[in-house]
């Protein structure tokens, strides 16, 4: 964790994979190890519900809020 924010866009991966890759000019600022809090968002006419998950140390669902 180096305390940089930045805002990028999201990709969809792999279901199940558990990595968190970022890409572009904001792949400079992380390095492997580094914890991400991930805000994600999207413009939309239906309603949508939110969904906050913490993760453990493999990426894998922890607790869901």
């Amino acid at each position: 964790t180096n305390g940089q924010r930045f805002e990028t866009y999201a990709i969809p991966g792999e279901p199940g994979s558990g990595e968190i890759c970022v890409n572009g000019a904001a792949a400079r600022i992380c390095a492997v190890g580094d914890k991400v809090i991930i805000v994600a968002f999207a413009y939309t006419d239906e309603p949508v519900t939110r969904q906050v998950v913490v993760v453990d140390d493999k990426n894998k669902i922890a607790q869901n809020l």
